[in-house]
């Protein structure tokens, strides 16, 4: 059980909002869309598929099974994020 900061009450352990899926962005922004997930953060990965944040946990399982086989299983290396200026 993990805590719920907003109620101080234990909840269940969720999932994470984030994935790594195997395929181009447009083709992940299209299934999102056809789902009607809405993207919070996306970016394409240096080694192919795509790096996808999703708005909400409900979101985020239906786009997991949407996304089947697609979904990248462990660590992938992802672009650093810098500030110009």
């Amino acid at each position: 059980m993990q805590d719920d900061w907003r109620r101080g009450t234990p909840t269940a352990v969720t999932t994470s909002r984030a994935m790594n899926v195997s395929i181009a962005r447009t083709d992940v922004e299209s299934l999102c869309r056809k789902h009607g997930a809405s993207i919070s953060a996306i970016e394409t990965l240096h080694s192919g598929g795509t790096h996808v944040v999703l708005k909400n946990g409900d979101a985020a399982d239906t786009m997991r099974k949407a996304f089947g086989k697609k979904l990248i299983a462990g660590t992938v290396v992802r672009t650093p994020w810098v500030r110009n200026g």
